[in-house]
């Protein structure tokens, strides 16, 4: 199966492009970018040598349907989705503030937590929470987005007296995380499963704030099954879930966490093909829909260029 894990695009209108860690953004005339989700997988900050077949297309799909599902609340950026693994969209100035939300401790939180933390991005933490347990309500633990390497931990009255953001758009971002995390857990819990956190993006266009990036993906979110929940919590036994926090426990495993010294753990073509198919089945399980493979055996590049060519001609960017 093929992977595209490189992009190298020259649309009409193109100023720019941004290669990140998963996704391509090429900037059309400093007003619409061209999202591309590639099929690169990353962890502990590092692109893995290997890219997921399927991948850009589940986290491409995923998002669009939950920017879709929450234009109620508040606006996005998305225009359309050209191509399975392409959304075309407002170019926003974003707000260097990742607004993470979590209803859980766990990942990276428990570790914390397990080490002594008790104040996590300014919210107090109860002493004697184990593993997976809910908190009494959500709690929003932002990080400053770093241009290389970890993003850092902050807290609200930090961002707001650095002048990151401004309390008004901190407060608007603030309230509009709460609400769009509700909204994807309704969904999730009709599925059967638990969005457990998540992170959101937000930027700024004609004074307004919009909602970017991508939305309650398996990359962005963690998802437990909400059957058996529970009964492993009280057992103290591990959630089976649908995230990517399963690629990170397989590095850890295999002695990787990107400290110094370590080297990636070889991605056999089974073991790629295993974190494929658990990709499209946290899509079937989010979306309640099968999943159709789009993947041109002769060229995806070449697929992605005529698509969002003929779209970007079609809106006369």
């Amino acid at each position: 199966m093929k992977a595209l894990t490189k992009t190298e695009f020259h649309f009409d209108g193109q100023k720019s492009v941004y290669h990140g860690k998963v996704r391509d953004v090429y900037n059309i005339n400093d007003d619409v970018i061209v999202m591309v989700a590639t099929d690169r997988i990353s962890a502990f900050d590092v692109i893995l040598p290997k890219g997921i077949p399927f991948k850009g297309q589940v986290l491409n799909q995923i998002a669009a349907k939950f920017l879709d599902k929450t234009t109620d609340i508040c606006p996005n950026w998305k225009l359309s989705t050209p191509d399975p693994m392409v959304t075309i969209g407002l170019k926003c100035e974003g707000f260097r503030v990742e607004m993470i939300i979590r209803s859980i401790l766990t990942g990276s939180a428990w570790r914390e937590y397990k080490n002594g933390c008790r104040e996590l991005c300014g919210v107090k933490l109860p002493n004697g929470m184990r593993e997976n347990q809910r908190f009494p309500e959500p709690i929003i633990t932002p990080t400053t987005k770093a241009d290389e390497g970890h993003d850092l931990n902050i807290s609200k009255e930090e961002i707001i007296k650095q002048g990151i953001v401004s309390k008004e758009d901190y407060n608007i971002m603030e309230d509009y995380t709460r609400k769009i995390f509700a909204r994807g857990q309704e969904i999730a819990a009709s599925r059967g499963l638990i969005l457990v956190d998540t992170k959101y993006e937000f930027g700024k266009r004609d004074g307004k704030v919009y909602l970017i990036d991508e939305i309650h993906t398996p990359d962005s979110s963690r998802y437990f099954y909400a059957d058996g929940y529970e009964e492993k919590f009280e057992k103290g036994e591990p959630q089976k879930q649908l995230s990517k926090e399963f690629v990170r426990q397989w590095l850890i495993e295999n002695d990787f966490m990107n400290e110094p010294g370590q080297t990636v753990p070889e991605m056999t073509d089974e073991y790629v093909n295993s974190v494929s198919e658990r990709y499209i089945e946290l899509y079937e399980r989010i979306t309640g829909e099968k999943f159709n493979k789009v993947q041109d055996k002769e060229n995806i590049a070449a697929r992605i260029e005529k698509n969002v060519t003929e779209e970007l001609k079609k809106r006369n960017v």
